[in-house]
């Protein structure tokens, strides 16, 4: 009687292990880009950083979605056939003031402050994490290398 408890104890632990390991996020990481692309760069002032992906070819007709990039997202843009743009506002953007009163009526226009949120990739700073869906999956690759370029 006992080794038919310990049976189904073990039986019941190894039932929720694999449940959980079905929570895996369907997020995938490539380790190569799945269409060529030409130099990535990016061009900073002090309102806007943009990041600028130029293509070489895409045989597989992939749509890319998001890049991440020095701890910020942003949703890229189709610019042509040839080019996704994506935007950010710098780290050191200048804090908007607060109005503080003891009227509530006057602090109507105090924007809500941001929550820093922990980084979804650790990158280092020539580098960005670009996304993509094939089908129902979201997959991921990473781009080296980028290079900063003056605002023209």
């Amino acid at each position: 009687m006992q080794l038919f408890k310990s049976f189904i104890y073990l039986f019941f632990i190894g039932l929720v292990l694999a449940s959980f390991s079905q929570c895996v996020s369907t997020n995938k990481l490539q380790t190569g880009s799945p269409l060529k692309l030409g130099d990535v760069y990016y061009q900073e002032d002090e309102a806007h950083i943009s990041i600028v992906i130029p293509i070489r070819s895409n045989p597989n007709n992939i749509v890319l979605d998001s890049v991440y990039f020095h701890g910020k997202e942003a949703k890229l843009e189709f610019v042509n056939d040839k080019i996704y743009t994506g935007g950010f506002q710098p780290k050191n953007t200048p804090k908007s003031d607060i109005i503080m009163s003891n009227e509530p009526y006057a602090e109507y226009r105090n924007k809500v402050p941001e929550i820093p949120r922990k980084p979804r990739f650790q990158l280092k700073e020539d580098e960005c994490m670009v996304s993509y869906k094939k089908g129902s999956d979201t997959k991921y690759f990473k781009i080296d290398k980028i290079k900063k370029k003056k605002k023209l």
